[in-house]
């Protein structure tokens, strides 16, 4: 079977209109539809206005090229900038962020770490390319029946404001989807973030970002809600981070 191509998937998670054939495919391909949702979530992290916006170019620091320049063996440097002093052979790659797993299923499981408010990086020029996609959210297809699988109330936490709902919708064609109902002050200079956790808050997979109101977002091919059975919305400053904020304002439990 010939899946789509990278630049096909590209597009579905931008929304745009593909050939029949690569069309038919993506309908009846799980794994094709897992990668495209995976897509789908950095496009909806560059739909927050404040993270869309642009600001006033950075000059990174000289150990940025400098790492560079230990990664690659170059030891010329782009105008402007210092050549960096050559780095010892056995010196290593610098770590790009937290390790990922995936599930069978294709979602994106990261571990939790908790951060403090206030981190400032430089967004990942990868990320920056997906604002041509602002605004562009997983909703269940319309002219298909749905079923309700199971639903849940979202409970704040601790002092919080925010309160919701999530149910989980089952189609025709065996696809879920979970529509969350959130009740919640906006924000300023942070945004809501879905997931779903373990028992354990140990891993988790994150299904997008989350605003007040009512929204739908695609459940990952054979991802087991058995083992990640709790909603949880977080909040979430814009440091260009993927992991867990370790700020939570509603969670709830699934019965699955």
């Amino acid at each position: 079977m010939q899946h789509c191509l990278p630049e096909q998937l590209a597009l579905a998670a931008l929304r745009e209109p593909l050939p029949d054939d690569d069309a038919f495919h993506l309908a009846a391909c799980d794994l094709c539809r897992a990668e495209v949702a995976s897509l789908r979530r950095a496009v909806e992290a560059v739909s927050v206005p404040e993270l869309a916006d642009p600001g006033p170019s950075v000059t990174p620091p000289p150990a940025v090229w400098g790492a560079i320049a230990a990664a690659t063996g170059v030891t010329a440097a782009p105008a402007g900038m210092t050549a960096p002093v050559a780095a010892a052979p056995s010196a290593a790659a610098p770590s790009v962020g937290p390790s990922s797993e995936e599930t069978p299923g294709g979602a994106q499981v990261l571990p939790f770490r908790t951060r403090r408010r206030g981190l400032v990086l430089v967004a990942a020029a990868a990320v920056a390319g997906a604002v041509l996609g602002a605004g562009v959210t997983a909703v269940v297809r319309s002219g298909e029946s749905t079923e309700a699988l199971t639903a849940v109330a979202l409970d704040p936490l601790d002092d919080e404001q925010a309160s919701g709902r999530a149910e989980v919708l089952v189609r025709e064609d065996g696809s879920r989807a979970l529509q969350v109902d959130l009740d919640a002050p906006a924000l300023d200079g942070e945004y809501y973030e879905l997931w779903l956790i373990e028992p354990q808050v140990v891993d988790m997979v994150p299904l997008g970002v989350l605003r007040p109101g009512s929204q739908t977002f695609e459940l990952p091919a054979g991802l087991d809600l058995g083992e990640y059975p709790l909603v949880d919305v977080s909040v979430e400053p814009l440091d260009g981070d993927p992991t867990h904020s370790g700020i939570s304002v509603a969670r709830g439990e699934l019965d699955t």
